[in-house]
């Protein structure tokens, strides 16, 4: 496992004691950059694979299943407002690496 990794997993396992939750390890240097796009809302039912924790901090995280496809929904409540940001609709194959990567600070 490389260094970056196993950084970013104990960074997740501080919050252990804290809380109960999953939460996104500190962005690494050199992270992938997502696309952000506004929410679509262009699905009848969305159902929630995972989550992150949305306690601890105003920014939280949901891998979202819809029609086949998979995405990532972020909620930012930083401005009292939330405010929600989608990703593309992508194959199992191609977002779940992607939402690991999310998860390990090595995707912002």
């Amino acid at each position: 496992m490389r260094a970056s990794a196993v950084r970013a997993l104990e960074a997740l396992s501080q919050f252990e004691d804290a809380c109960p939750g999953l939460h996104v390890a500190p962005e690494q240097p050199g992270h992938v950059v997502i696309r952000w796009m506004r929410e679509t809302r262009r699905s009848v039912s969305v159902r929630v694979v995972a989550h992150t924790c949305d306690a601890c901090s105003p920014l939280a995280y949901e891998l979202c299943a819809s029609g086949g496809l998979l995405f990532v929904r972020r909620t930012d409540r930083s401005d009292g407002r939330p405010e929600i940001r989608e990703t593309e609709r992508l194959p199992y194959a191609r977002m779940r690496p992607l939402w690991m990567e999310l998860l390990l600070g090595r995707a912002r």
